[in-house]
C-alpha cells in the first residue's frame, strides 16, 4: 500500500479524489519525429548533400562523387510505475482511487518523456557506424544569454534561433518549435524592445489566444533545465531535428494481486529512447 494514502482517509462522503496541479502527460510527443523501435538500439541512416560540377568539355568522363553518409543511434531505456490500494483503503475512503492513480501513473509517463526528449536534445548524440561516436551540440547553435543586450528572453534571442536554422539550410517547410518556460513568455511581454505589433502578438501568447509567434510554436514547460550557470536552455528546433523512439507504448495494467492480500494494482510502463537527429535542426537559446 502507498504510505501516502493515509492522508485520503476521510470520515464523511467524498465524490472524488482532486489532482494535484502537475503536468498532464507529455507535451512534446507530437512536437518531435516518431519511430517505432525494436531492439535494446536502433539506427537510423542519413545521408549529407553534395555538390553539382560543371562539365567543361563534351565527351568527359563522368564524375565520381561520394555521397556523404552518416547514422544516429536511440537507446531504449524502460520506464515504470506500480502501487498498490487494499481493499481497506476503498472502504476508509468510501470511493475506489483506482481510476485516479491511473491517471497520475499516466501523467508521470508522459513527463518521463518530455525529459528526455529533452535531454537528447541538448546532450551527446550518438552517431558513427555503431554509434560510438558523441556528437556535441555546436556551440554556434547556441544563443548567448546576453544576446539583445538583456539576459531575459527577448525578441532579438528568437530571430537569432530562427536564423540559426535558416542559416543551416533548414527547409522553411518543415514545423518549427521552442520550449521555453513560463519566465521566457512573461519576459517576452515585458521587454521594452518589443514593437507595438509585437507586444499585440506576445500578449496574445501570454493569454494563450494563439500559440506561435516569429515562426515557431510555442510549448512552454517547467522542466527545462539549466546549464550550470543558472541560465535556462529554452529549445528551438525542427520537427523532424529530434527523434523520439519508441520500443514499447504507454502500457497499463490494472489486476488484483492474491500475494498482497488481493489488494488492486496500478502498473504502468513504456520504453522508449531519444536522439538530436541533426545539429543544424535544433538551437539552444540562453535565458534567465
Amino acid at each position: 500500500m502507498s504510505s501516502q494514502i493515509t492522508t485520503a482517509f476521510v470520515e464523511q462522503y467524498s465524490a472524488n479524489i482532486q489532482m494535484l496541479s502537475q503536468q498532464m502527460g507529455s507535451l512534446l510527443r507530437d512536437a518531435v519525429r516518431n519511430e517505432s523501435v525494436t531492439g535494446k538500439d536502433a539506427y537510423f541512416d542519413q545521408i549529407g548533400k553534395v555538390t553539382a560540377i560543371l562539365k567543361t568539355s563534351r565527351h568527359s568522363d563522368t564524375p565520381q562523387i561520394d555521397t556523404p553518409h552518416s547514422r544516429r543511434r536511440v537507446s531504449l531505456a524502460d520506464y515504470e510505475f506500480a502501487d498498490l490500494i487494499d481493499q481497506q483503503d476503498k472502504v476508509r475512503l468510501l470511493i475506489d482511487p483506482t481510476s485516479s492513480y491511473a491517471k497520475a501513473a499516466a501523467y508521470a509517463m508522459g513527463r518521463a518523456m518530455d525529459d528526455v526528449i529533452i535531454a537528447a536534445a541538448l546532450g551527446s548524440a550518438n552517431t558513427g557506424v555503431s554509434g560510438g561516436t558523441a556528437v556535441a551540440l555546436p556551440a554556434g547553435n547556441i544563443v548567448a544569454v546576453g544576446t539583445g543586450g538583456a539576459n531575459t528572453m527577448n525578441i532579438a534571442k528568437l530571430a537569432s534561433a530562427k536564423n540559426i536554422l535558416d542559416s543551416g539550410d533548414v527547409d522553411p517547410s518543415i514545423k518549427r518549435h521552442i520550449i521555453v518556460s513560463p519566465t521566457e513568455i512573461q519576459d517576452l511581454l515585458n521587454n521594452t524592445t518589443v514593437t507595438s505589433s509585437d507586444f499585440n502578438t506576445v500578449k496574445a501568447l501570454v493569454q494563450g489566444e494563439i500559440d506561435s509567434f516569429m515562426g515557431f510554436k510555442f510549448h512552454v514547460s517547467n522542466r527545462l533545465v539549466d546549464n550550470g550557470a543558472s541560465n535556462t536552455q529554452c529549445i528551438a528546433f525542427a520537427e523532424d531535428g529530434i527523434l523520439l523512439g519508441i520500443g514499447k507504448d504507454v502500457t497499463a495494467r490494472i489486476d488484483e494481486r492474491s500475494d498482497k492480500s488481493y489488494a488492486t494494482q496500478v502498473y504502468y510502463c513504456q520504453t522508449i529512447g531519444a536522439t538530436r537527429m541533426e545539429e543544424a535542426k535544433v538551437v539552444s537559446v540562453l535565458a534567465n
